[in-house]
């Protein structure tokens, strides 16, 4: 039997609207959705490294697995499908290829470096809380370049995202048969996104991995 895993982004939580939107989607169809939370060790010394380690831990069990990722959690997603031969089938909302580059000005980077952190708004906790700029290390060691295992893959992007442009998931998806993108008239949270249209992809993309 399939494990369906959906893996949050980044100052976010297990339960974001969107997870449990999916999970929703998901019980309809008799599926049961795990979220695990991704800040655990601390949200201020979170790095991909370490969210793509207890992600690769918690599926290790499960000798299918099929992986949600939103964001972060997509790029996160990528690279465990990369490593873990028992991931069948990847969906990627919005995934963070290119991430943090591609949020900030090179000015901003340089600030938060010279600061050794920067607050970033997290939705679970609802304030703002420091994040180390190793962050930022760590996170360049993750480039798309490296993803390169044939994993059955379909990416959501909004034409309109304002944290990680569409350019990124257009640039990974020319050079990967494996991989089909899906543009929406919508923005990084893909608030714009429909019940239906969630569930017409999860049953296209990803029951039938």
């Amino acid at each position: 039997m399939v494990q369906w895993f959906y893996l949050h982004g980044l100052g976010s939580s297990p339960q974001s609207r969107k997870g449990q939107r999916i999970g929703d989607r998901l019980r309809e169809l008799g599926q049961v959705l795990h979220r695990p939370n991704l800040n655990l060790g601390g949200f201020s010394q979170l790095t991909v490294s370490r969210q793509i380690c207890q992600v690769s831990a918690l599926i290790s069990q499960h000798p299918r697995v099929v992986l949600i990722g939103s964001s972060l959690g997509g790029l996160t997603a990528a690279w465990v499908a990369q490593n873990c031969t028992n991931v069948e089938a990847l969906l990627l909302l919005a995934p963070a290829f290119g991430f943090p580059d591609c949020w900030l000005t090179p000015a901003q980077l340089q600030h938060w470096q010279e600061l050794g952190y920067r607050d970033v708004y997290h939705y679970g906790e609802g304030r703002s809380l420091p994040l180390d700029y190793h962050f930022v290390e760590d996170a360049r060691r993750y480039g798309s370049p490296g993803l390169t295992r044939p994993v059955p893959t379909t990416i959501i992007h909004g034409r309109d995202d304002e944290i990680i442009p569409i350019e990124a998931s257009r640039d990974y998806a020319q050079t990967r048969s494996w991989v089909r993108l899906i543009e929406v008239d919508s923005d990084h949270a893909l608030s714009d996104l429909s019940g239906g249209d969630l569930d017409g992809y999860l049953r296209q993309s990803l029951l039938n991995p």
